[in-house]
């Protein structure tokens, strides 16, 4: 007899993400689940989304990772609220954690909570939060072939980063296949190739966020 504990555990996080969802809406935030793999360069691309948008919008970030609070820091010393989780090894965010995570924070005051999800391109595709939107990040260095190898990340996204994108001519990495595969998975999903530590060509993105913060907006 094989019991199956996965549906128990993934039905209780989807009741709490559909409650966090709620709490967003009634605050009138936009949320953005940020997913990529260790190294791709998610706090860097945080801090070029915030040095874009912060004149326009109030931004908190909730930071998920293994152990340290490394990230938290990094986005707290540019005036930014940051809240950093700590999974213990879990490989990705619940919806729970990010309940009490809120509780830190000033909801009222916000237009966007940006979540950095726990490195990995696996895990995170099957829990939601509450989010608004799934966005994730591929960097030059990590190949073009990611796409085959991971396509429910792929899939789930509603846009894609593709960063160190000033590195693109040192490796091999063919961006007309890339574009072609994520296509194919994802035909609705913008790609915006960046370089977030320098703020090259962060502002397209930038202004796809916008433009889904406007909308949440609106709709709320």
């Amino acid at each position: 007899m094989q019991i199956d504990i996965s549906r128990p555990i993934l039905d209780k996080n989807e009741r709490l993400a559909a409650e966090n969802r709620t709490i967003f809406d009634e605050a009138g935030i936009f949320v953005l689940d940020l997913m990529a793999s260790p190294g791709a360069g998610k706090t860097s691309t945080i801090l070029a989304t915030i040095a874009a948008l912060r004149d326009r919008y109030s931004i908190a970030v909730i930071e998920g990772d293994i152990a340290s609070s490394v990230d938290a820091e990094k986005i707290a010393a540019h005036g930014i609220p940051a809240v950093q989780i700590n999974t213990g090894g879990a490989c990705h965010l619940e919806s729970d954690m990010i309940r009490r995570a809120l509780a830190s924070l000033d909801l009222d005051s916000l237009d966007l909570l940006i979540i950095e999800n726990v490195g990995n391109l696996v895990c995170p595709t099957e829990f939601y939060l509450g989010e608004h939107a799934k966005v994730m990040i591929l960097s030059v260095p990590e190949g073009h072939d990611k796409p085959y190898k991971y396509p429910g990340i792929f899939q789930i996204a509603e846009a894609v980063i593709l960063n160190k994108y000033d590195t693109i001519e040192v490796f091999d990495f063919d961006e007309n296949e890339f574009r072609q595969v994520v296509s194919s998975l994802n035909p609705k999903a913008p790609v915006f190739p960046i370089s977030a530590t320098k703020g090259d060509s962060v502002e397209l993105w930038a202004e796809w966020l916008a433009g889904r913060i406007e909308a949440n907006r609106a709709r709320t």
